[in-house]
């Protein structure tokens, strides 16, 4: 079943193309990886994807409404922010799931736990490293129990075994969660062994393939 389907999508700021006839779904539990180069419209599909943006031409639909979104590692947060990690996370909550207070603890800690940072609950957000930040963040993202989550560039700025870290975590959660992960990254061969698909953004349109077919294709124009 598509979570996602685009078809035939065009979009240009002022009289500047930006995506040219953009044709491709998203099934259900599948993990795509974006990659392509600053420019190519990655983001801008992505912003797209989440309604930010109004397609020029055609259609970029996503069949719910139930998104989470990680944006690129924002500034650290100070070492002085008055907030635990239990506290971030729970600010994920929505407040139409109407739980208790047991429930909310159960909830923020069965999304720590994904990420690898139960023990760090009780901790300020301020003295973590970059990294542990970022996965707070993706725990609060999906304490909504997400369809879909959409994730910009969320390994920028990380040194290569925080985002080897990262990368490991979502593809485990999309393989025993069954979570259907959109993903713009540069770090694509630390992605290469989760992904399901590749979505390579060339010069006139975009290419899709399988993470094999992908690195192959780099191997021939080395």
């Amino acid at each position: 079943m598509e979570i996602i389907t685009v078809k035939s999508l065009y979009f240009q700021y002022e009289k500047e193309p930006i995506l040219k006839n953009v044709s491709f779904d998203v099934k259900k539990g599948e993990f795509i990886c974006v990659a392509g180069i600053n420019g190519s419209g990655k983001s801008t599909l992505l912003k797209l994807l989440l309604r930010l943006l109004k397609p020029t031409l055609g259609c970029a639909d996503v069949l719910t409404n139930n998104v989470a979104y990680l944006a690129q590692r924002a500034s650290a947060f100070n070492p002085d922010f008055p907030a635990t990690v239990a506290e971030i996370v729970s600010l994920g909550i929505p407040i139409k799931m109407n739980i208790g207070l047991r429930e909310q603890r159960k909830t923020v800690d069965n999304a720590l736990k994904q990420m690898d940072m139960l023990d760090y609950r009780n901790q300020s957000i301020g003295r973590l490293s970059g990294g542990q930040q970022q996965r707070v963040l993706l725990a609060k993202a999906l304490v909504k129990k997400p369809d879909l989550i959409i994730l910009d560039e969320p390994t920028v700025g990380m040194d290569n075994g925080a985002a080897t870290q990262i990368c490991c975590l979502l593809g485990k959660l999309n393989k025993k969660e069954n979570a259907t992960l959109i993903m713009v990254t540069h770090d694509v061969p630390l992605i290469l062994n989760h992904a399901d698909r590749i979505l390579q953004f060339e010069k006139g349109g975009i290419k899709l393939s399988s993470p094999k077919d992908f690195y192959q294709n780099i191997a021939l124009h080395d």
